[in-house]
């Protein structure tokens, strides 16, 4: 019952948009996504405003339907707007809508055309996947993504993209505890990051790339962390500036990575720290079901340090992100 809830919000339209075969209805009647919708909903999610964005979806995702039927590039936007629907899902702990969102994400970037909207939404169906115990489907997934971004010559998007398959990767196998891959992974996706650096310009609000060495770091932690070896972990975090971290989002997974890294060392009090920092940079984060979860953990080994630091007593007990 939840799966057809969520299909007839919205996305099921998209879907059957997307899967039908036959002549495309490029009516041009439809409502469709605006460029500068699909980047405000963006925003919102990189700003960590997510019930705000999560009463904005309720609106785009009706019009992403129309968008679908109305050429490539409104399928493009659909794409989008679906995968960050995904994302944010796992962020409110909605794994299986997660689910339902990426797979319609996939089959629309793949009517689209457009490789680099087809790694998006693969990296997108990849979290739902390894979440559920499928890491061999994510990665042949993931996989099937990178072999599309094959251009001689690759522009910064293709390299973006390429990047950031990469990193999904390297992180799904560290989950899997399949140290190789996920160090392979790794290891390609700082090497594609340099390559970004020396063809492209620093990230801006106009080429928002999220392929970087900071971003590489970022996922450094929670790749050795889930392959047992926080002291590594630590050592990236160590080297990580938040200040170089373009959103607030990336800011706070920083901060959340690290405190559970220090946590598996035994630094509760580090980790306390590290909570208030994740809190500091997306309040809302706080909210999400892992950060409830982690804060409670902290609090039942220290209960002596809750009560002392500011704020996080009140995490756990917290409603919902929604």
């Amino acid at each position: 019952m939840k799966r057809r809830a969520v299909l007839s919000a919205g996305v099921g339209a998209c879907a059957a948009v997307a899967v039908a075969g036959g002549t495309p209805a490029w009516a041009g009647e439809a409502p469709t996504l605006r460029a500068e919708d699909v980047a405000a909903a963006r925003r919102m999610f990189t700003h960590g405003r997510y019930d705000q964005l999560r009463q904005r979806l309720s609106v785009l995702l009706a019009t992403a339907h129309g968008s679908a039927m109305n050429g490539p590039v409104g399928v493009g936007r659909a794409a989008q707007l679906l995968v960050l629907a995904s994302q944010l899902a796992v962020k409110q702990g909605r794994i299986d809508d997660a689910a339902i969102y990426a797979d319609t994400a996939v089959i629309t970037a793949r009517r689209s055309g457009r490789p680099v909207l087809l790694a998006a939404a693969a990296r997108a169906a990849a979290t739902p996947l390894r979440r559920t115990g499928r890491t061999d489907q994510a990665l042949r997934l993931l996989d099937e993504a990178r072999t599309h971004l094959t251009d001689a010559r690759p522009t910064a998007s293709v390299l973006d993209a390429a990047g950031m398959l990469a990193l999904t990767a390297a992180y799904t196998a560290a989950q899997a505890h399949l140290s190789a891959p996920a160090l392979h992974f790794a290891a390609l996706a700082e090497e594609t990051a340099g390559q970004l650096t020396r063809l492209a310009a620093a990230p801006t609000e106009q080429t928002p790339w999220e392929l970087s060495a900071p971003q590489c770091t970022l996922y450094r932690i929670g790749v050795h962390r889930e392959l047992g070896d926080p002291e590594i972990a630590l050592t990236h975090a160590r080297r990580l500036s938040t200040a170089e971290l373009p959103t607030a989002e990336r800011r706070a997974r920083a901060a959340t990575d690290t405190a559970r890294a220090l946590l598996a060392t035994g630094d509760v009090a580090g980790a306390f720290a590290q909570l208030q920092h994740a809190k500091a940079a997306a309040p809302q984060e706080a909210r999400r079901p892992s950060l409830r979860a982690l804060t409670a953990e902290l609090t039942a080994r220290r209960p002596d340090l809750a009560v002392q630091t500011p704020g996080i007593t009140g995490l756990a007990s917290q409603p919902r992100v929604r």
